[in-house]
């Protein structure tokens, strides 16, 4: 590939800029792995400098990816919301007792991820809480009764922290666990429960949840063993934009050993129903131009590491996450069918969006629209509207309240 280089519009919004900026941003264009001190500088750009910042990030996506937006038709399913971790930034989780908590059998998971194959899913992706009950071998279980129904769907499942259950659960050495997780046929592994990885922050948000290192030693281990894993920072709460810039220092460490992430995916924190907004010890999330600050910065910190990186259409909405495809972003995410854990936060933006809007708002910037797989394999490309398949059912059914089992203790 070319050296990239700065050109039309990037080279317009970065001669305007702040002296210190331009360098910093003409280094990266050149292919030099910005420093910490470097990337805290664009961190907190703003004016000019914020504007130079999103063309450079535009500039490096388009050498990198090229033109195309690229999604994956998948769905969500969250098996359960019973959860002992308490997460301060969480709406979704509840206790056993709680009159809203479910749990949903095999039965129903097969059904949903059947229902979304009919409908050309390629993927599920499946996460949920932790129970306190839960039995050790319940995800591999989960895998098997998916993969005996449906042997050609991919199952993205299991966050670090459920990962990270189920060793505890079973006793299992963690390498042990994922290559038996691996035979079953897992897919690859969502980089969730990374929040920011820095344990002063995570304390502040999760005391329970698993230390910074020990989500680096599982994501490590995944890859080591042929796993691939998604990559996540949760922005627009306690952390400051040094927190933003030695994550993504530490995930391009971490890509530059293993090579097994598939994207970066920056998720704005959903503020509404959160016990840590409502008692006062966070911002309510991240403004516009934060969102773009953090999507442009990591086009330009992971430049070279992560190829791709991704918007969160259903934490953002639709005018912001195009936006953020304008500055730096290739990928719109998945159309997800249903979605429970940022809609308990507060997100309004929907829970399911069909391949034809997606290939609308993709061509409605002027880019191309193409389907792709979990590890984005291009499926195809449209780039020629007249010749999109017919819609298919333009809404998935809404799910019935009866498949949402009421949670009972010994349920897992």
């Amino acid at each position: 590939m070319a050296t990239p280089t700065i050109d039309g519009s990037a080279s317009t919004a970065v001669e305007t800029c702040p002296a210190e900026i331009r360098e910093i941003l003409q280094a990266a264009a050149g292919g030099a792995e910005l420093t910490f001190e470097q990337g805290l500088v664009l961190a907190t750009a703003g004016g000019a400098a914020l504007e130079a910042l999103v063309a450079v990030a535009d500039r490096l996506r388009q050498q990198t990816a090229g033109d195309a937006i690229t999604y994956v038709v998948n769905r969500n399913i969250n098996f359960t919301n019973v959860c002992f971790v308490g997460c301060s930034f969480c709406g979704f989780g509840r206790g056993p007792g709680a009159a809203d908590a479910y749990s949903l059998s095999f039965e129903e998971v097969v059904r949903r991820a059947r229902e979304a194959w009919d409908r050309g899913a390629t993927e599920v992706c499946v996460q949920g809480g932790l129970p306190r009950d839960l039995d050790g071998f319940f995800y591999r279980d989960l895998l098997r009764a998916i993969k005996h129904a449906i042997p050609g769907m991919h199952v993205h499942a299991f966050s670090p922290m459920e990962i990270d259950y189920g060793v505890l659960k079973t006793g299992m050495p963690l390498r042990d666990y994922l290559r038996m997780m691996k035979d079953e046929g897992l897919g690859s592994i969502p980089g969730t429960a990374a929040e920011i990885l820095d344990d002063r922050v995570r304390k502040e948000l999760s005391p329970n949840k698993l230390p910074a290192a020990r989500w680096v030693e599982i994501i490590s281990a995944a890859h080591e063993l042929g796993i691939p894993t998604t990559s996540t920072m949760m922005y627009g709460h306690v952390e400051e934009p040094a927190d933003w810039v030695r994550h993504m220092l530490l995930l391009r460490e971490i890509q530059k050993r293993t090579g097994g992430f598939t994207e970066f995916v920056p998720l704005g924190f959903i503020h509404e129903n959160t016990r840590l907004y409502r008692h006062g010890g966070a911002r309510p999330g991240a403004k516009r131009d934060e969102h773009l600050r953090v999507h442009a910065l990591a086009r330009v910190l992971l430049h070279g590491a992560i190829k791709n990186l991704q918007v969160s259409w259903v934490k953002l909405g639709f005018e912001t996450s195009l936006a953020c495809l304008q500055a730096g972003a290739n990928d719109f995410s998945g159309t997800l069918m249903e979605e429970s854990i940022s809609k308990a936060a507060g997100a309004t933006f929907g829970e399911y969006v069909s391949p034809e809007e997606f290939r609308a708002r993709i061509r409605s910037i002027g880019r191309i629209p193409a389907e792709r797989t979990t590890t984005y394999k291009i499926r195809r490309i449209f780039d020629q509207p007249e010749q999109d398949p017919r819609p298919a059912v333009a809404q998935l059914p809404m799910v019935q309240s009866e498949s949402r089992v009421t949670y009972t203790e010994g349920a897992y």
